[in-house]
Formats: C-alpha cells, structure tokens, sequence
C-alpha cells in the first residue's frame, strides 16, 4: 500500500467515524426521551471515544506532513 492510498483510506475512516458519532448522539437523545439514561450515558460516552478515535486518525493524517 502505497502512502496516497493510505492517507485516502485514513481519511475514509474519519469520514466513516464521524458518522458513527453523530448517530450515537441522535441515539442519545433519543434514549433520553424513552427515559433510558444508563443507555443515553453509554452513547453518549461512546460518541467521546468516537471523537478520540478521529482526533488521533486526524493525527495520523497530519503525520505525512
């Protein structure tokens, strides 16, 4: 795998992670609504470590530089 194909693919992941985030947010809210805090706690914990999980993909990225 050559490093354009790697940057392409970590980018595609990041993309990919952002979208998991904000559907364990709107899943959050949603819990909340139904009364299910210990679920909404654990989305919304879920949505932290997702936002970790880009923040250091965006780190990888940056590291071609």
């Amino acid at each position: 795998m050559g490093e354009e194909r790697l940057k392409r693919l970590i980018m595609h992941w990041i993309d990919h992670n952002e979208e998991h985030k904000a559907r364990f947010e709107e899943a959050a809210r949603e819990a909340k609504t139904m009364g299910l805090e210990a679920v909404a706690e654990a989305l919304e914990l879920a949505a932290g470590r997702a936002s970790e999980v880009s923040q250091q993909l965006r780190k990888a990225l940056e590291a071609f530089k």
